[in-house]
């Protein structure tokens, strides 16, 4: 069962940076991060948000290891963790924040607590 979840939190992490690598300026508007005035921020959208996350989990497949698996958590935790600190000091639309950030802490608590 932790071997299936594993691979099912990989492949969703896969999916997810898809968007960001594939489609950078929809991933951009579904953020509210279109760009404005330069196209650097749909290179920003296809590294931080598509490659590093496509890579991410490609990479926890590949080694099949806890802690490749974990990595990914902490991953995912430092993303909640920059969700928690944007709804305190930045006040973006909440909705979003709440759901974005509870998929990353979801993914976190499990990787972290099932691969350690």
């Amino acid at each position: 069962m932790v071997d299936a979840l594993n691979i099912f939190a990989a492949l969703l992490t896969v999916g997810f940076g898809l968007f960001g690598f594939v489609a950078p300026r929809y991933t951009a508007a579904a953020l509210d991060l279109a760009p404005q005035g330069s196209n650097m921020g749909l290179s920003e959208m296809r590294a931080s948000v598509g490659g590093l996350f496509v890579v991410a989990g490609a990479a926890a497949l590949w080694l099949d290891a806890p802690l490749g698996y974990a990595m990914i958590g902490f991953a995912f935790a430092g993303a909640a963790a920059g969700r928690v600190v944007s709804l305190i000091l930045d006040a973006p639309p909440r909705g979003k924040v709440l759901l974005f950030g509870g998929i990353e802490a979801a993914l976190a608590i499990w990787l972290i607590a099932a691969n350690i």
